[in-house]
């Protein structure tokens, strides 16, 4: 059965997107912890970050990269963090998450309520920047 993920990708489920090429996609996380918080991930469906393989897992954190500067450059924050959980949904991702204070990578704290109008502008700044 496919994930979550793979149904996103497939647009079978909606997502606000961020950034697509023909291996990656990324999207707002829909819990978020912070305005921005993003999912990159490989479109080919693996579970475990580290079984995927050497080049799909350098291009995935080179797409990651790509990303996590179109944040930087629209949503006010010290650093975007970095975190590799997998527990959650069994398609491997990786959170980028625009940080102040270093508590705010911290998923015990409750997530942000966005209306669809929020994300959609979000999803919108942060993609803008990547075209430019």
């Amino acid at each position: 059965m496919a994930s979550i993920f793979t149904r996103i990708i497939n647009r079978e489920i909606p997502s606000y997107k961020v950034a697509e090429d023909e291996n990656y996609y990324a999207f707002l996380d829909i819990y978020p912890l912070e305005e921005g918080h993003t999912l990159v991930i490989p479109k080919k469906e693996t579970d475990y970050i580290f079984d995927i393989e050497d080049k799909e897992y350098q291009g995935l954190f080179l797409f990651a990269k790509q990303v996590a500067a179109a944040m930087r450059k629209v949503i006010p924050c010290e650093r975007i963090g970095i975190a590799v959980i997998g527990l959650e949904v069994r398609h491997a991702h990786i959170h980028l998450i625009p940080l102040k204070t270093i508590y705010d990578i911290d998923f015990r704290r409750p997530k942000l309520k966005l209306s669809p109008e929020e994300f959609a502008a979000i999803a919108a700044k942060i993609s803008g920047a990547m075209k430019e």
